[in-house]
C-alpha cells in the first residue's frame, strides 16, 4: 500500500518559502562630527529581537539620541566596541553612506542601508560594493508604489520645521544676527520668509513661519505643488514660479531665505544664481538645507569639504550644514524606527527584501554589485540595470 505524503511538493516550496530566516542586523556608531542620528530606537530593537532576528550595536552609538548601552542590552541587543564585527552582520543599518573602509569590513553579499548622500559617495564606493557583490539601499529612495516616499517625507517634515527655529537662532543678537524677532509684532513690519521649493520641507517651513507671523513668499516651477501647498495650508499665500523679475525683488526684501528642492525626480535642476544672492540685505539669513543633493544655491553647491558649514558670502548668513535634521536626531531616530521596524519584522532575509516588499525593492542603488537606479547612475555617467534581472541571485 502506497502511502499518500504529508505535502504536495507545491505545498512543500510554498512553506519553506514563507519560513521566517533569522537575520544579524548591525547598527554601528556614525563617525561624523555631527551626526547624531541612529537608525532604531532601543524600542525598535526590542521588537526585531523579539521577531527572532539578532542585533548588533556599537558600544556608545546611542549616545547622541541620549539612549544608553544597558537600554539597548535590555531590549536584547548584543553590545560589542569591536567596530569590525558590527559590519561583519547580515544587514548593516547606518545614517551616513559607507566608506570604503567601512565596505572592506562587511563580508561578501552583505546588505547596507543608508542615507544617500551622493556628495559622499564616489566612484570607489561604487566600484567596491560591485566588487563584494554587496547590496545597498538608500532611504531615501524607498517607495512602496512609487508615489510616497516614508522615509524621504518624515525627514522633510523635520527639516522643514527646523529651519525656520534655526533662522530664528540666527537672526537673534546671541548668534551675531541682526537682532530681528522671526515673525512679528504689533506696530513692527512682520519678517519675510522666501522659501524656494513647495514639497514637504517647503509646505512645512511655510506653515511653521506663518505661524509666527512672518510674510512668506513660495517659488517652485511646479505647479501641481504649488496648488497642493496652497490647500494643505488652508490660507492664501504668495506663491509664483521662478520668474526672474519676481524672484530678484523677492529675494531683495526677504530676511530669510529657505532652500528646499528636491532633486531626485527632477529632470531640470533649479539652483539659484549668486547675482540674486548679491542682492540680498545685509544681515538676512540663507538655509540651504539640499546640501547633501549638491546644493539649491550657486553660493552653497557642491560646497568642497572642509568648507565652513556656517559662512558670510556677500553679506548674507549662510547656513549649509549637511541633514539639519541631525540638530534633533532623538526625534529624527524615532521617526526611523516608525518606518524600518515593522518592515524588518516581515522581511525574509535578502530575497524578501528584494522581491517581497517594495518598501526595500525601490530602494536599492546595487543589488549584489549590480548598478540598479538611475538617478545613481546618471550621476558617474554609468548605465543602469533592471532590478527585476538579478532578484533570482539570492
Amino acid at each position: 500500500m502506497i502511502q499518500e505524503p504529508l505535502h504536495s511538493p507545491r505545498e512543500l516550496l510554498e512553506e519553506l518559502s514563507t519560513a521566517r530566516q533569522p537575520m544579524t542586523i548591525g547598527i554601528p556608531k556614525e563617525n561624523q562630527k555631527r551626526e547624531k542620528r541612529l537608525a532604531f530606537t532601543p524600542e525598535a530593537v526590542d521588537m526585531i529581537t523579539e521577531a527572532g532576528h539578532e542585533v548588533w550595536l556599537e558600544e556608545g552609538a546611542g549616545n547622541g539620541i541620549l539612549y544608553s548601552d544597558r537600554a539597548y542590552a535590555e531590549a536584547g541587543a548584543v553590545i560589542t566596541d569591536d567596530r569590525k564585527a558590527v559590519f561583519s552582520c547580515d544587514f548593516i543599518f547606518k545614517i551616513t553612506p559607507p566608506t570604503v573602509e567601512e565596505i572592506n569590513w562587511m563580508k561578501k553579499r552583505a546588505v547596507i542601508l543608508s542615507m544617500l548622500q551622493m556628495p559622499d559617495i564616489g566612484i570607489e564606493t561604487i566600484k567596491i560594493l560591485s566588487a563584494k557583490q554587496i547590496s545597498a539601499i538608500g532611504y531615501e529612495l524607498m517607495s512602496p508604489d512609487g508615489l510616497l516616499f516614508p522615509v524621504r517625507t518624515s525627514i522633510s517634515e523635520i527639516e522643514g520645521a527646523a529651519a525656520i527655529s534655526i533662522a530664528s537662532e540666527l537672526m537673534s543678537n546671541e548668534k551675531g544676527g541682526k537682532g530681528i524677532l522671526l515673525g512679528g509684532v504689533t506696530g513692527i513690519s512682520s519678517t519675510e520668509v522666501v522659501v524656494i521649493g513647495a514639497g514637504t520641507a517647503g509646505t512645512v517651513a511655510v506653515r511653521a513661519a506663518l505661524a509666527l507671523g512672518a510674510t512668506v513668499k513660495v517659488f517652485d516651477n511646479d505647479l501641481h505643488k504649488l496648488r497642493r501647498l496652497q490647500n494643505d495650508l488652508g490660507q492664501r499665500v504668495f506663491t509664483s514660479v521662478f520668474h526672474p523679475n519676481v524672484l530678484v525683488n523677492a529675494f531683495q526684501s526677504a530676511d530669510v531665505v529657505i532652500g528646499a528642492m528636491q532633486y531626485f525626480d527632477d529632470a531640470v535642476r533649479h539652483v539659484i544664481s549668486e547675482d540674486v544672492i548679491q542682492g540680498m540685505k545685509s544681515g538676512s539669513v540663507l538655509i540651504d538645507l539640499c546640501i547633501h543633493q549638491g546644493g539649491c544655491f550657486e553660493t552653497t553647491c557642491f560646497l568642497p569639504n572642509g568648507n565652513p558649514a556656517i559662512f558670510e558670502k556677500h553679506g548674507v548668513l549662510h547656513y549649509c550644514v549637511p541633514n539639519p535634521s541631525s540638530r534633533v536626531a532623538r526625534t529624527t531616530s524615532m521617526a526611523l524606527s516608525n518606518i524600518f521596524t515593522p518592515l524588518i519584522i516581515q522581511t525574509n532575509g535578502l530575497g524578501g527584501l528584494g522581491s517581497m516588499d517594495p518598501h526595500f525593492r525601490s530602494g536599492f542603488y546595487m543589488y549584489a554589485g549590480k548598478l540598479v537606479n538611475n538617478y545613481v547612475a546618471k550621476q558617474f555617467n554609468l548605465p543602469a540595470n533592471d532590478i527585476g534581472l538579478f532578484l533570482s541571485v539570492y
